[in-house]
């Protein structure tokens, strides 16, 4: 009876349309992938370059396992770093164009350890109010005051930041691109912002590592805004086609952060075929940007066409591809349809939107074809018409 409450928070939520369906996976993770024992068209995944199933990755981790075996079976600073962690900070660090990385075990790891390290409850937080779950959580852990600006309103965030010149440190923090709508924050001006108010400045760019920038540098270098980041922070499970998180910026930030930042100091570090795997990843976005070109294709074609066809994909910038049906049954229903049709996408519903919002999140990747796209649009009108949405 103590858990009682659960199965009523379960049925409201199924009677709500909220209540994820988690489908398994069978397969690689490539354009076409089998779920649910079904081989579908995979258009939910975040892996933009198709790295998760590159036979480069694949060779480079069978290299390292056979090398330096499976991990390093304990935390970093008491016996468990280990030369290709050093190697893949050294690489990250100069790709990005700043001083130093430090690894973590996943980007919102990466968050956790970063923001509660940086402020505290002296201090004051300016987050936009559509900040992925991560740094929420690393606000919240921090438990400096949090202010919530408007999405992407330079002009609400100045008006909020001028009522709190007295506070020990300030830090804005923003995702660069967002995950639910493929915006692009506006970084020039939350530089400048950031300089007038004497703010410390962090960007996570989860969405935009190996998509924005040149080679997929990510947001800073689609700016051309280097060393006018104070933090940033990026994810190596996304375009990486991998698993792990990073923090970027000065030689003493980092220093810093291996003093400070818990997940990094009481949680075991990533494994060898997680270092391998990233290494050939970042070996091949330096040496060719083929494949984010054939990614920003595909985002070209695929979105035009889909509003021809009438659909909202609200405000994206960016291969992410909201398109926005509103109704949270609704939206289930028309994944759900999809899938019938060979196609795997899944409805985004509150809470990860607001309610009223609930969409079908597609996720482009430069290893589609366009018969793939052609296929996948010529299911999207057809359900469309058999919903009347």
């Amino acid at each position: 009876m103590k858990l009682k409450f659960i199965d009523e928070e379960l049925e409201k939520l199924k009677a709500e349309g909220l209540y994820l369906n988690i489908r398994t996976i069978e397969s690689e993770v490539s354009s076409w992938f089998v779920v649910d024992g079904k081989k579908c068209l995979n258009l939910t995944s975040n892996n933009y370059l198709g790295f998760a199933s590159d036979k480069r990755l694949v060779n480079k981790v069978i290299e390292y396992v056979q090398k330096y075996g499976i991990g390093p079976a304990a935390v970093r600073t008491i016996s468990g770093t280990m030369s290709i962690h050093i190697e893949l900070e050294k690489k990250l660090a100069k790709f990005k164009h700043v001083e130093d990385v430090i690894l973590l075990q996943s980007g919102f790891m990466a968050n956790l350890a970063t923001i509660p390290a940086i402020v505290s409850s002296e201090d004051v937080i300016f987050s936009d109010e559509l900040n992925h779950a991560s740094i929420i959580d690393g606000c919240r852990l921090s438990k400096a005051e949090i202010v919530r600006y408007k999405h992407l309103d330079m002009n609400d965030l100045e008006d909020k930041i001028k009522q709190y010149r007295n506070k020990r440190r300030k830090l804005i923090v923003s995702d660069g691109v967002f995950s639910m709508d493929g915006d692009i924050a506006p970084l020039n001006e939350l530089i400048d912002i950031a300089n007038r108010y004497d703010a410390i400045l962090m960007i996570d760019d989860a969405h935009g590592e190996g998509v924005l920038g040149r080679n997929g540098r990510g947001i800073v270098d689609h700016f051309n805004a280097h060393n006018k980041v104070d933090i940033e922070v990026g994810t190596l499970s996304k375009a990486f086609g991998v698993v792990g998180g990073f923090v970027a910026g000065s030689r003493n930030l980092i220093d810093y952060l291996k003093q400070k930042a818990r997940p990094f100091l009481f949680s075991s570090a990533l494994t060898v075929a997680d270092v391998a795997a990233n290494l050939a990843a970042l070996e091949i976005m330096e040496s060719s940007d083929e494949l984010i070109k054939k990614l920003w294709e595909n985002k070209e074609y695929f979105q035009e066409n889909l509003k021809k066809m009438g659909f909202n994909l609200g405000t994206t910038k960016t291969p992410i591809t909201p398109v926005i049906i509103g109704d949270e049954k609704k939206a289930q229903q028309f994944s759900k349809e999809l899938f019938e049709n060979n196609i795997f996408v899944q409805a985004i519903v509150y809470p990860t939107v607001p309610k009223g919002t609930a969409r079908l999140r597609v996720m482009l990747s430069a290893i589609h074809t366009k018969e793939d796209l052609d296929f996948a649009l010529e299911v999207f009108e057809k359900v469309k018409k058999k919903l009347g949405i």
